[in-house]
Formats: C-alpha cells, sequence, structure tokens
C-alpha cells in the first residue's frame, strides 16, 4: 500500500473544502504514477486506491470511474503545463520570458515525469480523451502567447522565428527528458539522473532554443 494516508482534520485547523482538494490531489498523484505504469486499460481503481493509500470507496466518491479520474489526471497535467506561459506578457523581457517558461517545463519533466508519460501515451492514442481540451484551451493559449512573441519579432526583440512551432520545438526539447528518461540515461551511462544532470540539460535546452531565437 502506498506510504501516504489520506488527509483528515487535525485540531480542526483544516476545513472540509481544504480536506476535499488534499484528498483529491492525493488520489490525482496516485492515478498518475499508475496510469504511468499500466496505461488506461491496464490501470485499476483498486491498484490506485492502494497506491494513494485510501479505500477504494474513497477513490469513487472523489471520482465516479476510472474514465472520470484519467480524465482529471490529463487535464490537471494540461493545465499545470500552461501556467508557465504566464511569463509570456507583451510587456516582458523576451529572453527572461521564454527562459523562464523553458525552465518551467524542464523542472515539470523532473517532478513529475509520469504527468508527461501519461499524456505522451494518450497522444499515441490519438487523444481520445483530451481531444477535445486541446482543440479548446491549449489551442486558444497557444494562439495567445504565440500573437505575444510575433509582436516582439515586429518590434525587432526577437529574431524572426515560426512561434507555433516554437511552442512544439520546446514540448519535445523539455519532454523528452522525461518521456525518454531511459533513452537519455542509457547514453549518459547513468542509473538515475541527479543535480548535475539535469542542470546540464536544462543549461543545454535553454541555450540551445535562445540562440535560435537570436536573444
Amino acid at each position: 500500500m502506498g506510504s501516504r494516508a489520506e488527509v483528515t482534520v487535525d485540531g480542526g485547523e483544516l476545513r472540509k473544502g481544504q480536506i476535499r482538494q488534499a484528498n483529491e490531489a492525493l488520489i490525482l498523484g496516485a492515478g498518475e504514477r499508475v496510469f504511468a505504469r499500466a496505461g488506461f486499460n491496464g490501470a485499476t481503481m483498486a491498484e490506485i486506491a492502494d497506491e494513494a493509500g485510501l479505500p477504494k470507496a474513497n477513490l469513487h466518491y472523489y471520482f465516479g470511474s476510472k474514465q472520470d479520474l484519467y480524465r482529471a489526471v490529463l487535464a490537471r497535467t494540461l493545465h499545470d503545463w500552461l501556467v508557465p506561459m504566464d511569463s509570456l506578457v507583451p510587456d516582458a523581457d523576451p529572453r527572461s520570458g521564454l527562459e523562464s517558461y523553458i525552465r518551467a517545463k524542464m523542472a515539470m519533466s523532473v517532478q513529475r515525469p509520469d504527468a508527461s508519460r501519461v499524456f505522451a501515451n494518450e497522444m499515441l492514442h490519438g487523444a481520445p480523451v483530451l481531444g477535445e481540451l486541446m482543440r479548446g484551451e491549449l489551442r486558444t493559449m497557444v494562439r495567445r502567447k504565440a500573437a505575444v512573441l510575433d509582436a516582439w519579432i515586429a518590434a525587432g526583440r526577437m529574431a524572426p522565428v515560426d512561434t507555433t512551432h516554437l511552442f512544439f520545438t520546446i514540448w519535445a526539447a523539455t519532454q523528452t527528458y522525461a518521456d525518454f528518461d531511459v533513452q537519455v540515461r542509457a547514453v549518459l551511462g547513468r542509473e538515475t539522473l541527479g543535480p548535475r544532470d539535469q542542470a546540464r540539460a536544462a543549461e543545454h535546452v535553454v541555450g540551445l532554443i535562445l540562440r535560435g531565437c537570436g536573444l
């Protein structure tokens, strides 16, 4: 059974809404790990409950079905990946804004590799669950942020690049350290990627992309 247990009221400090939020986060984290290992078809609610350290009934209380939980895991991942785009605003320094975004994406690949793997597996299967969200929220966000970068280019603040495809490049370069971690470790001759390896990778990706943007 997972080492974490259900969050309960301690000294009356946590309100009911806070407990619900904490338990949902606990379940989503467990779902992220199990879906990454077993895929949607191979994962079971019982296994996820065990990973979370909760009774199976609690999972069904918060998420009615495995499909509901899977969709919530994917939606949370997409949302968390979109938040760092907040650094890309018209008044920002292009170099600082892009560097902040790239470093945030690299950090997420290190801190939550399973989230990236679940997302990648969904893409490989044609995005049956996430397709609608990508055509809506993701597409809207990329268009808005690409417009910011296009304005920087028009003002001579960065080199001309295809700003939409720049995002594809950033995603591919950052998420490979989660999705293809086995390949990276094999080539580097590492059992695990330590802080030095992670810093080296981040510096490489940041420098490569910024130079390509003339920054």
